[in-house]
């Protein structure tokens, strides 16, 4: 299997944390754990499958998925490759007026996006690419015509920069406090730009620290008490929504 990264052309960079060449020769089925990027992703070859309740969902091959607050299955062809696009948290803004929030739990077509003629041709020219090189240029170029001249939401910015200097341990009423704004209009931003709610975004950040730590020697009632957990019950029951495994036989895999 293949997963080479990329890094995003100097105009792009603050928007997009990564591009990514991945290939596979054989059909294989993996889990997708809940991350703080939304992902567009072109299928040049093969084709990949979203399995929900043990049915099987064939994806376009020019697509996005939003932020997520669990576990996704997903199934690939064999000989399938795609080349992914990471956003940063508030990227997809400066390419798309979508709220971003519509795109949450959700694996959707690009044209809901962005017109399909664009979407056609960038996907003929991945097609008659004939190197890693040329098919992120493809993608590149794509987002280029795409990129749109906005202001920054300076305040939502700050926002997601302290959720991740806490480890997603803050409260939403002290961000309000910090930032000085009430909590309907900063959450109706925060959705809007990010694509989910301050308080969900902040459960991804630190489920994420959590599994950065998992297969280090702390005990659950360690991580319990440095995450906030009320108690291990409640720690693992998070744990399976975002994993879809306990803890300790997450740990076993790892």
């Amino acid at each position: 299997m293949k997963f080479d990264i990329y890094i995003p052309s100097e105009r792009l960079k603050p928007y997009i944390k990564q591009l990514v060449v991945s290939e596979n020769a054989n059909e294989s089925m993996y889990k997708v754990f809940p991350s703080t990027s939304l992902v567009i992703g072109f299928q040049y070859r093969g084709h990949l499958i979203n399995i929900i309740n043990n049915s099987e969902h064939t994806l376009a091959t020019a697509g996005i998925t939003g932020l997520t607050d669990s576990y996704k299955i997903f199934k690939n062809s064999a000989g399938v490759g795609t080349v992914l696009v990471y956003f940063t948290e508030v990227g997809l803004a400066y390419f798309s007026s979508l709220p971003v929030n519509e795109l949450f739990n959700q694996s959707v077509s690009l044209e809901n996006l962005f017109d399909k003629y664009k979407i056609q041709e960038t996907e003929e020219k991945l097609a008659a690419a004939n190197s890693d090189q040329q098919r992120i240029n493809v993608v590149e170029h794509f987002l280029l015509s795409q990129l749109k001249e906005i202001e920054n939401d300076k305040l939502i910015v700050a926002a997601v920069r302290m959720i991740y200097e806490s480890n997603g341990n803050i409260r939403i009423r002290e961000l309000n406090d910090k930032l000085c704004i009430s909590q309907s209009p900063f959450e109706k931003r925060f959705r809007k730009l990010v694509g989910t709610s301050p308080k969900k975004f902040a459960s991804i950040v630190r489920f994420n620290n959590i599994l950065s730590k998992i297969d280090q020697t702390k005990s659950l009632t360690e991580i319990c008490y440095e995450y906030n957990y009320f108690d291990q019950a409640h720690f693992i029951k998070d744990f399976k929504k975002f994993t879809g495994d306990t803890p300790e036989y997450f740990k076993t895999q790892t």
